[in-house]
C-alpha cells in the first residue's frame, strides 16, 4: 500500500479522487421495502410481520454509477421497519449468501439469542439458509438493524457491505409535533486501505486531554516509529451517500415554508465519524440515540460518531434550494448532502458552512451530576499497538485484546442483576473511539471530567486522551458485548464481555 498525507482528512479526500407490518411517514431514498406479511394482511399465524433478504445486489448511487454490496431486500438502505413499543415482531431472515450472517438489533433490549452478536452465542444464519426471530420491540425510539460479522481485512463483509436498515419503534404515546418525518441513512461506498494519520477532533467537547494518557500513547507511538513501522491501516471511500444516492442524484427532500420537519438521522458508516449542517436553518435535536434528551437544543451543526442517531426537528423558515450535507468539502464533494427543495423553488441548490462549533453532549443534558450512585466502577483504560498485526492496529482493553478466534471466550466483567455499574472509561489513544454496549442503555455522567446527568445512550464517542464515564443498570441478563463500533478497531481486539444471570 502507499503511503499518503499526514492526516486523515488528506488520506479521504485521495481516496474519494420489527409489530407494526407497514411503512409510515415519507421514507425519502429507502424505496420500496419488499415485505412479506405482515400484521395487517396476516392470514396465517405461521406468517412473519416481515422477512428479510441478505443477498449481494447492485446499488445505483448516482445515474449509471452502479457499485456491488451486500444487502436486505436487495436496496440499500434496507427498508424501514416500524414496529410498536411492547408489541412482539416476528422477522424472518433469509441469507441468500455463501457466509453465515449475523443480524444485530442495535439498541435494543432483547435476549442474546435475538441480539446478533456471536460472541454472545447468537446462533448465525446459515449460508442459504434462514432464521425465524421473535422479539418484544423496546425501548422506544430510533433503532437500528445492521450486520455485526468480522470483516478483519475483507472490505466487502462487515458493515463495509450494505447491510443497514433503519428501525423505528412507535412510542406508546406521541411525542412531540411536527408536519414531516424523513429517516437518513448516511453511508460510503467502495473503502480501500491505506496509511496515514488521523482525523481532526477538535470539534469535540469538552476539550480536556488526561497527560497521563497523552504521555502514554505518544510514547507508545513515537517508539514504534522509531523502530521503523508505519502507521496502522485506515480505511478511507471513494463514495458517499444519503439514503444510498450521491449529492444531486436522488430525490430531493421537499418541504414547504413554515412546516416542522422531524429528520432521524443515522451513521451507517462502518468507520467514520460524519457531521450534517443544513444552510440558514438550525436542528433542535430532542433525541439521542432513540431516547427523548431531557433538554432539547438548537444546534447548527450535528455530529455523529459511528452507529450513532439523531432526531432533530428543523423550522422550514429559511426558502430556497439548499444543500444538507458534511461539512468536510472533499466528502460532500464526493457525495455526502442531499438537497432540501422548498416549494417553488427548482434554482441551483445552495451551501454554505455555519459558523465554527463544538459538539458537547452535555448540551441536551439535566443540570448537575447523576443523582445516582453506582454500585461498582470498573475501569478500562483502552490503548493502541500501532501496526501490530501485519500493519494493523492492535487494540487493547486492560492490556487484554480480544480473542478473535471463533467461539465464546469467557467474560472479563461480571455483574450482578439489579445492580448499577459505572463505566470508568480512559482512552489512551489519539483516535475519537464511538463506544456500544449491547442490549442496553447507559446515562452519561462524566465527559472529559465534566459531571452530566439524563442523556441515555447506546453509542458515544471517547475522545483522544480523554476520559468518559457511563452508568448501566444490569437489568437484561445474559453474555453483554462492549466494543468500539467502529469495524477496523473492533475487528482487530476493541471488544470484551459483560456476564450476569
Amino acid at each position: 500500500m502507499n503511503t499518503v498525507p499526514t492526516t486523515r482528512r488528506e488520506f479521504l479526500k485521495l481516496a474519494g479522487t420489527v409489530a407494526g407490518a407497514r411503512l409510515v411517514g415519507p421514507s425519502i431514498g429507502l424505496g420500496q421495502p419488499k415485505l412479506l406479511g405482515g400484521a395487517d394482511s396476516r392470514t396465517d399465524e405461521s406468517k412473519a410481520d416481515y422477512t428479510l433478504r441478505i443477498a449481494a445486489s447492485p446499488i445505483e448511487i448516482a445515474h449509471n454509477r452502479i457499485v456491488s454490496g451486500i444487502t436486505y431486500n436487495g436496496q440499500f438502505p434496507g427498508p424501514l421497519l416500524r414496529v410498536k413499543e411492547g408489541q412482539q415482531v416476528v422477522v424472518d431472515v433469509f441469507n441468500d449468501t455463501d457466509t453465515p450472517e449475523q443480524l444485530h438489533w442495535h439498541g435494543q433490549f432483547v435476549p442474546t439469542d435475538v441480539d446478533g452478536a456471536a460472541e454472545e452465542g447468537t446462533p448465525y444464519i446459515g449460508a442459504h439458509g434462514m432464521r425465524r426471530i421473535a422479539f418484544t420491540p423496546r425501548p422506544s425510539g430510533f433503532r437500528f438493524y445492521h450486520t455485526h460479522n468480522r470483516a478483519g481485512v475483507d472490505l466487502h463483509a462487515g458493515q463495509y457491505s450494505g447491510q443497514v436498515g433503519p428501525v423505528y419503534v412507535d412510542p406508546k404515546r406521541e411525542r412531540g409535533h411536527y408536519d414531516k418525518e424523513f429517516f437518513l441513512v448516511l453511508k460510503e461506498f467502495e473503502p480501500s486501505f491505506s496509511q496515514g494519520g488521523d482525523m481532526a477532533q477538535d470539534f469535540l467537547a469538552p476539550i480536556a486531554k488526561v497527560k497521563e494518557l497523552e504521555k502514554a500513547g505518544e510514547s507508545s507511538m513515537k517508539a514504534s516509529l522509531a523502530k521503523g513501522m508505519p502507521h496502522g491501516y485506515e480505511v478511507g471511500y471513494r463514495y458517499f451517500t444519503i439514503n444510498g444516492r450521491m449529492l444531486g442524484h436522488g430525490e430531493p427532500v421537499r418541504v414547504k415554508e413554515g412546516e416542522r420537519v422531524l429528520f432521524h438521522v443515522l451513521n451507517g458508516s462502518a468507520t467514520e465519524i460524519r457531521s450534517l449542517a443544513l444552510p440558514g436553518h438550525s436542528f433542535k435535536v430532542v433525541a439521542l440515540d432513540g431516547n427523548p434528551v431531557p433538554t432539547a437544543a438548537e444546534v447548527p451543526v450535528l455530529w455523529l460518531g459511528t452507529a450513532e442517531r439523531i432526531s432533530a426537528i428543523v423550522e422550514m423558515n429559511h426558502p430556497g434550494s439548499w444543500i444538507m450535507g458534511d461539512l468536510a468539502e472533499d466528502d460532500r464533494g464526493h457525495g455526502m448532502g442531499i438537497v432540501i427543495e422548498y416549494a417553488g423553488y427548482r434554482g441551483k441548490p445552495v451551501w454554505t458552512p455555519p459558523k465554527p462549533f463544538h459538539w458537547n453532549y452535555t448540551r441536551f443534558a439535566k443540570a448537575g451530576a447523576s443523582a445516582f450512585t453506582p454500585d461498582e466502577t470498573f475501569d478500562m483504560t483502552f490503548a493502541k499497538e500501532n501496526a501490530a498485526e501485519e500493519g494493523f492496529n492492535q487494540w487493547t482493553i486492560n492490556a487484554a485484546r480480544y480473542p478473535m478466534a471463533q467461539g465464546i471466550v469467557p467474560a472479563s466483567f461480571h455483574l450482578k442483576l439489579g445492580k448499577r455499574y459505572r463505566l470508568r472509561m480512559h482512552n489512551a489513544s489519539d483516535d475519537i473511539h464511538p463506544i456500544h454496549l449491547h442490549r442496553h442503555s447507559f446515562e452519561l455522567t462524566k465527559l472529559a471530567g465534566v459531571p452530566t446527568a439524563g442523556v441515555m445512550k447506546d453509542v458515544v464517542m471517547v475522545g483522544g486522551y480523554q476520559e468518559v464515564e457511563v452508568d448501566f443498570l444490569a437489568d437484561n441478563p445474559g453474555l453483554t458485548l462492549f466494543h468500539c463500533h467502529q469495524q477496523l478497531h473492533m475487528d482487530f481486539g476493541f471488544m470484551t464481555l459483560f456476564d450476569y444471570g
